[in-house]
This record gives C-alpha cells, sequence and structure tokens, in this order.
C-alpha cells in the first residue's frame, strides 16, 4: 500500500490518510502507448540496473552466405542491433551484429533475448533455427554467435563474447531425438548467476554456467494433433522462462505447425527434485512469461486464434494469472500485432508492462507501454481522501 502524507502533524492523520487513499482495487482500464519505434524484429527486452530498458533486435538478415532453417534459405547480415530507452529517448546502443533471415528479412533469427546481472553486465541470447553444422559451414564473420549466450558489452566497444555454445550442445546431445534443429530463444538467469534457455528447435529448456558447461534440464514432448490438417503431432516448441517466486522455472510453450488453439501450456521445473509438470493449461501460442514481485504471473501470447487458423492468427494476448487464486485476467489485446517479448515495471502507480511489438517482420518493429487507467470512482475516492486529510491536518495545526 502507497501511504500519502499531507503536512503530516500527527501519526493520526497519516493514519488516515492511509485509510483513505488506500483504495479497494477496482477494475481498471488499460491504455497504450507507443514509446520505441523502428525496431528491426524486436524480441525480448529487460531493465538494467539503472532503470534503463533495453530492447534486442533479431535483425532482418543481409545478402550474405545462407543454410537452411524451415525448409528455406536463410540468408547472414549484420543488421542485428540492441536498442535502449532512458529518459524518454531511445538510442541504438549496439550495432552491426549477426542476423540470418529468408528473403524479404522477415521470421528473422538473431539476437533473441537480453538479461543483466546485479552489476549491470548485459548477456544476450541468439538464435539460430538451423544445425550447429550448417552455423559452422556459414564462415562469415559472427557466425559462430549464433545458438549461444553471449557476453555484450556496453562500453562503446560493441564487442559480443560467445560464453555458452547452446546449438553445439544441442547438436551433440539432440535431448528431443528429432531432426538436429537449435533455436535459442528465451532466457533467464537464476538466483545463482546459471542461464535458463528455451530452445524453441530443440523442443528442450537447458542450464548454461558462465564458464560454458550446459546440461539438459528437461524436453517438451510432442504430443497428438486435434486438428483435422497437419502432421499426426505437434511438437512442445518452449519460446520462454520466468524464475518464479519459489524458485521454480516456468517454461511458455508456442506448440508446432498446426498451432492449435488452447493447446498451449506453462511449465514448471523444479530444480531440487528435477520434475517437470504442467502448471497452467489451455493458452494458445505463448512467446514470453514474467512475474511481478507480487508472485503474480503474466502470460503473453503471439496469437489469439493459432498462428495457422483459417481465420487468421488474431491479435496478441496480455494475461495475468493471480498467485494465489488462478484467477485468469485478460490485461491488453487490441493492438498487440504479433507481439515478441515483455517486460514489468513496478512503481508507486502500479504496474507497467512493455511489450514489443511487430515481431515477425523487419520494418515497423515498436515497444508499447501499458499502464493502468483508475476509473472515475477511483480518482473521486483518491482526491476526497486527500482534501479530508488536508482538512484535518489544516485544523491541527
Amino acid at each position: 500500500m502507497k501511504c500519502i502524507s499531507v503536512l503530516r502533524p500527527s501519526s493520526l492523520v497519516l493514519a488516515l490518510g492511509c485509510a483513505l487513499v488506500a483504495v479497494p482495487a477496482f477494475a481498471a482500464s488499460y491504455q497504450i502507448d507507443t514509446v520505441m519505434t523502428g525496431l528491426v524484429t524486436p524480441r525480448g527486452l529487460a531493465f538494467a540496473p539503472d532503470g534503463a530498458l533495453y530492447v534486442s533486435e533479431a535483425g532482418s538478415g543481409g545478402n550474405g552466405p545462407s543454410l537452411i532453417s524451415n525448409n528455406v534459405p536463410a540468408y547472414m547480415g549484420y543488421t542485428g542491433g540492441l536498442s535502449k530507452l532512458a529518459g524518454g529517448v531511445q538510442t541504438r546502443v549496439l550495432t552491426g551484429l549477426p542476423s540470418l533471415a529468408p528473403a524479404g528479412g522477415g521470421e528473422a533469427s538473431g539476437l533473441n533475448d537480453i538479461v543483466f546481472d546485479a552489476g549491470g553486465q548485459a548477456y544476450g541470447l541468439f538464435g539460430l533455427g538451423s544445425s550447429p553444422a550448417q552455423r559452422d559451414s556459414l564462415g562469415g564473420f559472427g557466425a559462430s554467435i549464433f545458438g549461444t549466450v553471449s557476453k555484450l558489452s556496453l562500453d562503446g566497444t560493441g564487442k559480443v563474447t560467445p560464453i555458452a555454445d547452446i546449438s553445439a550442445y544441442e547438436g551433440a546431445n539432440n535431448p528431443d531425438g528429432g531432426m538436429i534443429d537449435t533455436n535459442p530463444f528465451g532466457l533467464a538467469r537464476n538466483a545463482a548467476g546459471n542461464f535458463i534457455v528455451a530452445d524453441a528447435g530443440g523442443n528442450s529448456f537447458v542450464q548454461a554456467t558462465d564458464a560454458g558447461a550446459v546440461s539438459t534440464l528437461g524436453v517438451l514432448a510432442a504430443k497428438p494433433n486435434p486438428l483435422p490438417f497437419g502432421p499426426p503431432v505437434y511438437q512442445g516448441v518452449p519460446t520462454s522462462v520466468a524464475i518464479g517466486p519459489d524458485g521454480d522455472y516456468y517454461i511458455g510453450q508456442l506448440t508446432g505447425f498446426p498451432f492449435p488453439a488452447g493447446a498451449a501450456d506453462v511449465y514448471r521445473y523444479d530444480p531440487n527434485t528435477q520434475i517437470t509438470s504442467v502448471a497452467y493449461s489451455g493458452f494458445t501460442n505463448i512467446i514470453d512469461l514474467d512475474f511481478d514481485s507480487s508472485g503474480n504471473l503474466y502470460v503473453l501470447q503471439i496469437s489469439s486464434n493459432g498462428l495457422a487458423s483459417p481465420n487468421g492468427p488474431g491479435t496478441g494476448l496480455l494475461l495475468k494469472i493471480d498467485g494465489q487464486t488462478g484467477v485468469r485476467t485478460t490485461i491488453a489485446s487490441d493492438g498487440l500485432e504479433a507481439p515478441g517479448g515483455m517486460a514489468i515495471q513496478e512503481g508507486a502507480n502500479g504496474l507497467v508492462f512493455y511489450v514489443t511489438n511487430h515481431t515477425d517482420i523487419p520494418t515497423g518493429g515498436e515497444v508499447l507501454r501499458i499502464s493502468a487507467v483508475p476509473e472515475p470512482g477511483t480518482w473521486a475516492l483518491l482526491l476526497g481522501g486527500l482534501v479530508f486529510v488536508a482538512a484535518i491536518a489544516r485544523r491541527r495545526t
């Protein structure tokens, strides 16, 4: 609860002020504002310790050497980057990062996600969407960065230093037993400083140390396809990782083609028992997860209908799962067009959500700010409380 002290002549006035200002939790509406524009395939977001917001840009490929990704050629270029929002000012702090994309630049693989440690060091996760053997055959400068967790230097040097090669590990171990295809997509950092990575290509989630040791934590198994079109089964396809208040790892599932609506789950992995279970079910094409400090989980869907729906994928969807009751509430839907990641900022005025938008095309990438707008009744009660407190304060001075 946020208490507002007005002239504070006595503890009695403060107590009355808190009682009147701490209004009930009315149903809130949300407004959406565009705070960053011109991004090239924006994906993950993270706040640095100094409060600046950083956004990874996967880029749009280029006209360099190619490999086969999702059965089509993907061409290498240096169109990826990292952008920053601080004090309302947008700047690109890293440029020329390697990127892979089909002709036209859509659905790129590059800098997919970012996290910070407590000291402000940035770490990036680079995707691939192919096999490590094809990556190694590219031969272009920076090709070895694809499929890795890397240290990002934000001191102006632009240096990128690979720490853990997720794709090489996946290629050597092939956790899901299928065709070797690795695309590290979601990144989190646990309390011990280890990296937890969701590999959308390998259908697995793994742990990497800052010394480069990688190990498999779990695999999302394929399930029978309930739709009348597509293959007999759809793949697991994890896209996101969030560390819960219980210390467990929560894994968001996109699902593979034909992306059936309502088939995506949120999985929970207990690092103590090493057991993976379904925490929540009934979602469609999850692209990111995050927790607030009260233990509520927020789920971001890239589609509301299913990415291959005959009616079109529909808008994205941002949902809240109450940490105590499990009740689900829609935060936002309108205006979310192929969202790709989110970050939550908490302050005196409540939660503010930052969401990357237009993450599947090379132009028009943006970041949206989604903030609650108090209902008119809330404003009236708040104003009345402040007036009453001020009147009491005047009488007692």
